[in-house]
């Protein structure tokens, strides 16, 4: 059985692990990223832990989830925001040079995504669309084993599709953005307004008052679950995936809004969307599994 080097790679921490193509992790070290102290030290790092592996030379192709999207022709990170100094460095090409395997990386909604489409929930699905509910609202699209990055590696990027016109401005995001009306930072931010910061800590406060029957938590979350399922429609739309794998933080609530969001989901939907599945993810490590499936998904 082949195995891989995979890499959750952070602005703080940083993991790499040797992982077997059934998705199980056989040998892992971590530390801390030290990205402030920029990329040379980042580097020396990484390639250090990764020769602590005791079966790194055994492996067939390395894998990095970065934050961020990726250009997929040079193996590079567009953005560097929580990683200075590597936009635009072939990250991937420097880790092939230096271990002597193939090496690819992608952004970690990406990675959760391949992990979850070839040894999780959406195993054997040709194609998958994978959505994180968390601080933010990210996703990736895995078709017949691969991700789609496009062009620019923001393919999957749907934080900043746009749900509703007529709300308020609130950060960079386009107005009415999904990720500013429907995360649990969103969430938690409309809690706050109603009940104060000290009463609403995270955005499960919200979910706990809302299922106690409070009326303005429920009007909150039920305007989420309207706001989710628009985003989940319009991907329905464009994409029509064999199913919706859906993780993050929120899932934590999944029981008080998930079957809700697929009603309201296919009340705007087509009639022959209706039976698109909606899954819960079930990996614990999808971000570093999804990296070392990177190679495996070229075919490595």
């Amino acid at each position: 059985m082949k195995k891989y080097i995979g890499i959750d790679l952070g602005g703080t921490n940083v993991r790499v692990a040797v992982i077997d193509e059934e998705g199980k992790i056989l040998s892992q070290v971590k530390s801390p990223s030290y990205a402030t102290e920029g990329r040379d030290k980042v580097l020396k790092n990484l390639y250090s832990l990764i020769r602590e592996l005791p079966d790194w030379k055994e492996c067939s192709g390395i894998g990095a989830g970065v934050p961020g999207p990726c250009n997929q022709i040079t193996g590079s990170m567009m953005l560097d925001t929580n990683l200075p100094g590597f936009k635009d460095f072939p990250f991937a090409q420097d880790m092939s040079r230096e271990f002597g395997m193939p090496a690819y990386i992608d952004n970690d909604a990406n990675v959760a995504g391949l992990a979850e489409a070839l040894v999780g929930a959406g195993k054997g699905l040709p194609v998958v669309y994978y959505v994180t509910l968390s601080t933010g609202i990210g996703g990736g699209l895995v078709v017949d084993g691969k991700c789609v990055s496009g062009k620019h590696g923001f393919a999957g990027e749907i934080a900043n599709i746009i749900i509703d016109r007529n709300r308020e401005k609130v950060n960079y995001l386009a107005v009415g953005a999904v990720e500013n009306e429907a995360s649990g930072t969103a969430i938690r931010r409309k809690g706050q307004e109603a009940f104060g910061a000290d009463a609403i800590k995270h955005a499960g406060s919200v979910f706990d008052l809302a299922a106690e029957g409070n009326e303005k938590a429920k009007e909150i979350i039920d305007g989420a679950i309207r706001d989710l399922a628009q985003l989940f429609a319009t991907l329905a739309a464009a994409v029509d995936p064999d199913a919706f794998v859906l993780g993050g933080g929120m899932m934590q609530s999944a029981h008080y809004f998930l079957q809700p969001l697929i009603e309201k989901y296919k009340e705007i939907t087509h009639d022959a969307l209706h039976d698109t599945p909606f899954v819960v993810a079930k990996l614990d490590e999808p971000g570093i599994i999804g990296a070392a499936m990177l190679p495996k998904s070229r075919g490595n």
